[in-house]
């Protein structure tokens, strides 16, 4: 467990997924939480995490922090994923382990696992196939990380784990309509459609895919769960267990939106992986369970989008 007055450090507090780990960890009573900026501690520069490291010693460690973005970006810059996210990765949790860090919490990300993977997917399914072309850099990024953290576990006992969550969304999210995930993505654009007066909006590929979706809150309050209550090597699913096609997703948007055109959808762009269904029966044991509805979930994401872009 960790103790209520123990310095914890949340890389990435700014994102999504990070503020989200933050208001869970201040909704329990944790107060003693560092927080940098990328201004202030750049984590790709090994030297700058060295030194904050041996400065603030922090006893745990929230990895959040990481270059994420939607699978036009993914296929677009390839390096760029694979490059930023190995360099802050790895000397966060080097200066973790160098630095006497009691317990660390990797996020990762469910593409660590094979395009064609058996469905739902289990943890022990990791790296039994190839994986999907258009995020490979990023996959086989965050695949280093939980690693990284298993190998230091076995050769030198650390206590680091890690979590690998399905596809996210809500309070924080990225709304950027080059480098967003599909759900964001979708907001915005029907937003702008509906605001417009468009007559239709066009989605990328055919509708089919189906894919899983979870609220922030939910992955954070897991989060904390497993810091306090979880060790292992193994890495640990956070997922609904439920899937959506992209299609019906984008008619639940639409709706929550307000929109009332045509959807249609352009063939010639890539569907992605066809199917990411978590098997989160590994969470379910630990007593850890989703709240968040993607019914309830995307109006709160849109209210989020509205007060910071409209």
């Amino acid at each position: 467990m960790m103790e209520r007055d123990a310095k914890i450090y949340v890389a990435g507090h700014r994102g999504m997924v990070g503020s989200a780990i933050v208001r869970e960890l201040r909704r329990e009573g944790y107060s003693n939480i560092i927080e940098r900026t990328h201004k202030e501690l750049d984590l790709t520069c090994q030297q700058a995490v060295k030194e904050f490291f041996e400065s603030e010693r922090p006893d745990y460690v929230f990895l959040a922090a990481a270059k994420v973005g939607g699978i036009g970006a993914n296929a677009a810059h390839p390096a760029d994923f694979l490059w930023q996210n190995m360099m802050l990765e790895m000397n966060v949790i080097h200066s973790a382990w160098q630095t006497g860090v009691k317990k660390l919490l990797f996020l990762g990300s469910s593409c660590i696992y094979p395009k064609l993977a058996p469905q739902p997917m289990r943890e022990d399914c990791l790296l039994t196939s190839a994986l999907e072309p258009t995020n490979e850099g990023y996959a086989l990024a965050k695949i280093s990380g939980l690693k990284y953290c298993e190998y230091l576990n076995r050769q030198y006992g650390t206590d680091f784990i890690s979590v690998m969550p399905t596809n996210l969304y809500g309070p924080g999210d990225n709304y950027d309509p080059e480098g967003s995930h599909v759900l964001p993505a979708m907001i915005r654009r029907f937003h702008e459609a509906k605001s417009a007066g468009a007559p239709s909006v066009t989605c990328w590929g055919d509708g089919s895919p189906l894919r899983e979706f979870l609220y922030v809150d939910d992955l954070a309050a897991l989060c904390v769960k497993l810091m306090n209550e979880y060790s292992g090597n193994e890495t640990v699913n956070a997922g609904s267990g439920k899937e959506i096609t992209i299609g019906e997703l984008a008619s639940l948007v639409a709706d929550c939106v307000g929109y009332e055109g045509e959807i249609l959808w352009d063939t010639t762009k890539p569907n992605g992986t066809p199917r990411k269904l978590l098997d989160v029966s590994k969470a379910a044991a630990l007593g850890w369970r989703y709240t968040t509805e993607l019914r309830d979930g995307i109006p709160a994401a849109y209210e989020d989008f509205k007060r910071r872009y409209c």
